[in-house]
């Protein structure tokens, strides 16, 4: 099964985030994958917003990781932001220990993440943007709980 959605401008990608991000549960982990520019960060933007994080959230994309505090879901307290986009090795993720990131009260998100998907388990949900020549997006989620998310598609 694959979970579909459509938004049309950036304001509705981040709506889209923030929505899922009431549908996560402690160690989730979301691996995003899409072309440069295709709302990847916007999106986890809005989970951020979703789960009430009070920082900026920015692209990690020199640190790699980037943790951000959550206030409001009632299971997660941590939003890990990862972006692998520097990475180039599927050994140099290992390296990154990113296993651990995964706990019982955080969630992860991890931009570029098409190599490191599989060393996280079955759970994973991958999440796939497509970009219109506007700022439309296309979203599709699949993964063993996808069926959890299948309200968030579109209509």
């Amino acid at each position: 099964m694959i979970v579909r959605r459509h938004t049309l401008d950036t304001a509705a990608t981040q709506r889209a985030g923030e929505e899922l991000a009431g549908m996560l549960r402690g160690g989730d982990v979301v691996v995003l994958s899409g072309p440069l520019g295709a709302g990847k960060t916007t999106f986890v933007q809005g989970v951020a917003r979703g789960l009430g994080v009070e920082d900026r959230v920015t692209s990690p994309t020199f640190t790699v990781v980037r943790e951000h505090r959550c206030t409001t879901h009632p299971s997660i307290r941590t939003l890990h932001h990862v972006d692998l986009y520097r990475t180039n090795s599927r050994g140099e993720i290992i390296d990154l220990a990113l296993g651990e990131l995964v706990e019982e009260a955080g969630v992860a998100l991890i931009e570029w993440g098409e190599l490191a998907g599989d060393l996280f388990g079955a759970d994973v949900l991958s999440i796939t943007i497509r970009t219109d020549d506007d700022e439309s997006r296309h979203f599709e989620i699949e993964g063993q709980r996808v069926s959890d998310f299948s309200s968030w598609g579109d209509a």
